[in-house]
């Protein structure tokens, strides 16, 4: 199922058209896919950036197309070699600040199309190198296996990576397999988090006509903090209007702006001294 699935279906389930996500997963992939519903998908673009954690399963030993399970096998290596102390060795310099090419079949645009469509349509592809940040790259579990035909050892790894927003999980299995000089793919990939919103809270696909949605209020004050205003000043952020001196009043850029009922005006963000709004909710979910 792909994101695009996903959100078929939740606009039958819901009932509306007006429904968009916040990062798009690969169709191999399970895991948390955040939506955003009718006038709530204003909220998207700033949950898109946010870090992101995996749980994924790396096959060192063989290398496909696309550097997971979906492409076609280029090469196999025997890894029978490998000892946990060469992996853990290898995976050290693909932890913290690093440069990552995308893998080939992804959707970054190059010229206007998607890279996977040029890659599918036999063209070359190359992308540039891109700055990622991955936290917590660890290894959870380690198996073997040896094939009862080729008699080729390969090394299966569970593990979780903590990253930022733009990494690409098949890339590190691609390599961290270069690297120990065996090839890798990615065999399985989990999303669990998307900033503070957690796979453990989410509802499944099955259930989302009586899923608890939360509110526009909620999700932006766990995104970026929580700056409860006046109905005077809701009105008046509503109508365009800085307020005056209250930039002290957040401790960040940004903070979510939510009147005395609850509701999420707007996200307001510091200028100079003042405060003023970035982006104000549709009217309909105003007082």
């Amino acid at each position: 199922m792909t994101s695009h699935d996903v959100v078929a279906r939740a606009r039958r389930a819901l009932g509306t058209r007006k429904i968009g996500h916040a990062g798009t997963l690969d169709p191999m992939a399970t895991g948390l896919l955040v939506l955003g519903v009718d006038g709530a998908t204003r909220l998207l673009t700033f949950i898109v950036g946010l870090d992101k954690t995996y749980e994924a399963t790396i096959r060192l030993g063989v290398s496909t197309d696309s550097d997971d399970a979906d492409g076609q096998v280029t090469a196999t290596t025997d890894a029978a070699h490998m000892t946990s102390e060469q992996i853990r060795a290898a995976i050290a310099p693909l932890t913290g600040r690093i440069s990552q090419v995308p893998s080939t079949v992804s959707a970054i645009k190059v010229g206007g199309r998607r890279a996977y469509d040029l890659a599918r349509a036999g063209e070359e592809v190359e992308l540039k190198a891109r700055e990622v940040t991955v936290s917590r790259f660890d290894v959870l579990a380690e198996r073997t296996s040896t094939g009862s035909v080729t008699g080729m050892t390969t090394v299966d790894l569970d593990v979780v990576v903590d990253c930022s927003s733009g990494t690409y999980i098949r890339a590190l299995a691609r390599d961290l397999g270069a690297s120990l000089g065996v090839g890798g793919h990615l065999t399985a990939l989990r999303r669990t988090r998307i900033g503070p919103f957690d796979v453990a809270g989410a509802a499944s696909i099955d259930d989302l006509a009586s899923a608890l949605v939360e509110s526009p209020a909620d999700v932006a004050s766990a995104v970026l903090g929580r700056l409860d205003v006046t109905a005077d000043e809701a009105r008046d952020l509503r109508h365009g209007k800085r307020l005056t001196g209250a930039g002290e009043r957040i401790p960040g850029k940004t903070a979510a702006a939510v009147d005395p009922d609850g509701t999420l005006v707007g996200i307001v963000e510091r200028r100079g001294a003042d405060l003023k709004s970035a982006m104000n909710m549709p009217e309909e979910h105003a007082p």
